[in-house]
C-alpha cells in the first residue's frame, strides 16, 4: 500500500499558462500528484472531474496535449450533414475541471514501478494513484493507400476531423457507382458506426434522386452484421428492405485513387482478393490502443490494452493503476455509453482505494449503441459484456423509432456536455429500474 501522506512537489512550481481556469503547466520539473489522469477523452475528464474538488486544488493532473475536447458520437450526424463539426468540439479548457492541473503535454512513456509518467518535454509525473483513458488510435495507415487517397474525390471517413466532412462533399458529388462501406479486421470504437453512414447515405440517396443509380455495399470483416442478435436480426431486415449487398469476412487491404478501386480480402480465404471500383467510399480504419500505452508491457494485455480488471477496472498487477474506456480491456464495445457505466464504478472504487480500501463495486459491462437509420430514425441497442440486451425503456427497441433518432440527436449531446463531462452521468441504471418497475 502506498504512503498515505507525501510531500507534493508541484505546489512550489510556477504555474505558466492559465487558460479558461484549466491550469496548463509546462515547465520541466519533477512533479507530484495524488492522482494522475492520463487522456482527456470522455473518461479522463469526467474521471478528473469527480476527483478534483474531492482531493482538492493541485493534487489532480491531467496529461492531455489537444486543444480540443471531440463529443466523436456526433460525427455519424455530422458526415450526414445533420451536424456541423464545430457543433461537435469546445476547447479543452473549458471541460477540463478547474482545480485539474492541466499538462498540455502527449505521454510518451509509462513506468508503473516507479509511479511515474514522462511527458513528451521531458517531465517526470509522478502519481500515488493513476487512471489510464487514452482511447482508441487511428491506423489509417495501415491501409495501402492511406491516407494519402483522402485527397482524391469519393474517399472519406467520419472517424477523424481530417476527413469527416468529406462524407456530405462525397455524397453531394455522387453521380453512379459503387458506394462502399468497409469494417476492419480490428476492436473499434462505436462498432454501429461504420453501417450507420450507410444507412444514412442510402437515404440520402433516395432523397436527392440517386439510389437508382447507387449499388450500396457494406463490407465488414466480421462475421455478422452486429454482434448481438437481437439487434442483428433487426438489420437484416433493414438491409433486405433497403437492397443493401452485404458481405462477410471482407477487409478492406488497399486503395487505389487513380483507378477508384477499393481491394478487399476475404479473411476466411486469404490469397482471395477482390476489387470493387468505387464511386464512394467511406473507410472505417484498423484501430489499436495507443503506441505508448501498447510499449509498457507492464500495463497491457497479450492484445495490447490496459490490463484491468473488468468489473472492478483496477489494474490485475498495479493496485493504484485503474483505466477506462476504449484502451482497456474490458470485453464490451467502446462507446462513450460504456464510459458513463464505467465512470461511476471507476470513481467509487478510486475513492476506496484511496482510503486503503478493496475495490468492491462492479462493472455489468452496459453499453449502448444508437443505431441510426436514416434522418429520422434509429434502432436504441443497449447491453451488456455478455452480449444480452440490457434495454432501458419498457418497449422493443430493436425497432426503428423516430424517439431514439430524436434522443440521438437532440438530448446525447446536452447530456455528455452537461453532465457525464462533469462528472455526474454514469449511465441510465436508475432510469432503466424505474421504467421497469424496478426489475431488471
Amino acid at each position: 500500500m502506498l504512503p498515505s501522506t507525501r510531500t507534493f512537489l508541484h505546489r512550489g512550481t510556477t504555474t505558466l499558462a492559465l487558460r479558461n481556469s484549466a491550469f496548463s503547466t509546462s515547465c520541466k520539473a519533477q512533479k507530484s500528484y495524488r492522482l494522475v489522469v492520463v487522456g482527456g477523452g470522455a473518461g479522463g475528464c469526467a474521471t478528473a472531474a469527480k476527483f478534483a474538488s474531492k482531493l482538492g486544488q493541485g493534487n489532480v493532473a491531467v496529461i492531455e496535449p489537444a486543444d480540443m475536447h471531440y463529443y466523436q458520437p456526433m460525427w455519424t450526424l455530422v458526415g450526414g450533414g445533420m451536424k456541423k463539426l464545430e457543433d461537435s468540439g469546445k476547447p479543452m479548457s473549458q471541460v477540463l475541471p478547474k482545480k485539474a492541473d492541466w499538462i498540455k503535454q502527449r505521454a510518451v512513456s509509462f513506468e508503473p514501478d516507479n509511479n511515474t509518467v514522462m511527458t513528451e518535454d521531458g517531465q517526470h509525473i509522478e502519481y500515488e494513484y493513476l487512471v489510464v483513458a487514452l482511447g482508441m488510435q487511428l491506423n489509417y495507415h495501415q491501409i495501402k493507400g492511406l491516407p494519402e487517397a483522402f485527397d482524391t474525390p469519393g474517399v472519406c471517413s467520419n472517424y477523424s476531423t481530417l476527413y469527416v466532412n468529406k462524407t456530405l462533399t462525397s455524397l453531394q458529388n455522387f453521380r453512379q457507382g459503387n458506394a462502399l462501406f468497409s469494417f476492419p479486421a480490428t476492436p473499434i470504437k462505436c462498432a454501429g458506426a461504420p453501417q450507420k453512414i450507410m444507412y444514412i447515405s442510402e437515404e440520402y440517396f433516395r432523397k436527392h434522386g440517386k439510389r437508382d443509380k447507387a449499388n450500396i455495399i457494406y463490407n465488414t470483416s466480421l462475421p455478422v452484421i452486429f454482434g448481438i442478435k437481437k439487434y442483428a436480426d433487426a438489420l437484416w431486415e433493414i438491409v433486405k428492405e433497403r437492397n443493401i449487398s452485404v458481405n462477410l469476412r471482407h477487409n478492406l487491404i488497399e486503395v487505389k485513387p487513380d483507378s477508384k478501386e477499393a481491394i478487399f480480402q476475404n479473411l476466411d480465404d486469404p490469397e482471395d482478393l477482390k476489387t470493387y471500383q468505387y464511386e464512394m467510399l467511406h473507410v472505417t480504419p484498423p484501430m489499436s490502443s495507443p503506441d505508448v500505452l501498447r510499449q509498457c508491457s507492464q500495463l497491457v494485455d497479450a492484445a495490447g490494452y490496459l490490463d484491468v480488471n473488468k468489473e472492478t477496472l483496477q489494474h490485475v498487477r498495479y493496485p493504484n493503476v485503474f483505466g477506462l474506456g476504449d484502451c482497456s480491456s474490458v470485453p464490451t464495445s467502446k462507446t462513450a455509453a460504456a464510459v458513463a457505466g464505467q465512470v461511476g464504478v471507476l470513481g467509487k472504487n478510486l475513492s476506496l482505494a484511496l482510503r486503503g480500501e478493496k475495490p468492491r463495486h462492479l462493472y455489468d459491462g452496459y453499453t449502448s449503441c444508437p443505431l441510426v437509420t436514416g434522418y429520422s430514425k434509429c434502432i436504441l441497442a443497449e447491453f451488456d459484456m455478455n452480449g444480452n440486451p440490457l434495454e432501458t425503456f419498457p418497449f422493443d427497441q430493436s425497432k426503428e423509432r423516430r424517439l431514439m433518432f430524436h434522443m440521438k440527436k437532440d438530448v446525447m449531446p446536452s447530456l455528455y456536455w452537461h453532465a457525464m463531462l462533469n462528472g455526474y452521468w454514469e449511465g441510465p441504471k436508475y432510469a432503466r429500474k424505474l421504467m421497469h418497475l424496478g426489475m431488471k
